[in-house]
């Protein structure tokens, strides 16, 4: 079923002698904010995060690669549509669902019990039927790729080929990450050896020493209208955040773990949001107590959702929120986190369903 209910989310990860997100333009530096010494995560690092982890899953996915190049749009779009064409199932399944997709069948002289390979090739070069055969085309590539691909029904896309052109704002949308304290970069001269064809380079591993990090997000019940996004769907995103993050266990990534995630869904009457959870979180750390240690561990950091859990509560109280679900590391030292809402427990290392997708 599509979300029939806003969420937002806040997902915080620790990043200890690693590099979450290098900047390209500063010779692959960690991302820096560097007159407040915050350490910055671009909401596409976490997309590709999640689109891996469930490309290794099986599910199809858009924004995909193939022997390290972009899979031409062109190309996926075939293939989605012979796919489709070639399972009578799923057109069926397509027609009943999609009234609109079956008259603009119907239109290219077509019954929804033929078998649709053989009648698409039959008709689609047929100069009499130019303009019905786009229309088709339009409306069943459309809704065959919002089915076919995840990451299109999770964070929406814009196409332009085959006489399709559409944009779709996706349901999920992410801040960027960034630090809750002040972050030092390992000052080192570490050398790296950069393989390639004929030779070798060599250049610097940059890395932080610390950082707890959080995102922002929100959930979209009217874009999840257009895209497709089922209640199914923000299962599998919930999982990927997190599963995404560890399977991605690169040079420069391991040592990234997830921390926690929470989420407000809200009473399906209501159609705003919290805002920015992160203007309620307070952090001290070990270097604002009177030993100032150096921020090197998450003992050293005091994470504070008191005035979070306070607001909270008064929009549950108005009937604004239905419930809270959260996730929190089950072998890291929760009393790093205190003040935290009350909320329903979810399980996001339960193994994420490798069936694939049509």
């Amino acid at each position: 079923m599509v979300i029939q209910q806003n969420s937002d989310f806040l997902f915080l990860f620790e990043a200890v002698l690693t590099n979450p997100n290098g900047d390209p333009d500063q010779e692959n530096k960690p991302r820096m904010d560097y007159e407040t010494s915050t350490l910055l995560v671009s909401d596409a690092r976490r997309k590709r995060d999640i689109r891996d982890i469930l490309k290794h899953k099986g599910y199809s996915i858009f924004v995909d690669t193939l022997a390290d190049r972009k899979v031409p749009a062109d190309k996926m779009f075939e293939a989605i549509r012979e796919r489709w064409l070639n399972d009578s199932v799923l057109m069926k399944q397509l027609f009943a669902d999609n009234p609109d997709i079956e008259q603009a069948w119907g239109a290219l002289g077509l019954d929804s019990t033929d078998d649709c390979r053989e009648g698409f090739e039959k008709v689609k070069s047929d100069k009499k039927l130019k303009q019905a055969v786009s229309d088709f085309n339009s409306l069943f590539i459309t809704e065959a790729i919002k089915r076919s691909l995840i990451d299109v029904r999770l964070f929406g896309s814009a196409m332009a080929v085959e006489n399709v052109n559409r944009t779709y704002t996706g349901p999920v949308q992410l801040t960027w990450g960034y630090s809750l304290h002040p972050v030092e970069l390992v000052q080192s001269n570490t050398i790296t050896s950069i393989m390639n064809d004929n030779n070798s380079t060599f250049g610097k591993k940059h890395k932080v020493h610390y950082a707890a990090v959080a995102h922002y997000g929100t959930i979209n019940k009217y874009s999840a209208q257009h895209t497709g996004m089922t209640d199914q769907d923000r299962d599998l995103f919930r999982k990927s955040l997190v599963q995404g993050m560890m399977a991605n266990q690169t040079d420069s990534k391991q040592g990234q773990t997830p921390l926690c995630y929470l989420e407000i869904v809200y009473a399906p009457g209501f159609d705003g949001y919290l805002g920015d959870w992160r203007r309620f979180v307070r952090t001290t750390t070990s270097e604002e107590a009177a030993e100032r240690r150096p921020i090197r561990s998450l003992n050293d950091v005091t994470i504070d959702f008191t005035e979070l859990t306070r607001v909270i509560e008064e929009l549950k109280a108005i009937g604004y929120i239905d419930h809270v679900i959260g996730w929190v590391h089950p072998f890291v030292d929760s009393r790093s986190f205190i003040g935290m809402s009350a909320y329903t427990p979810v399980d996001l290392w339960a193994p994420i369903d490798a069936r694939g997708e049509a």
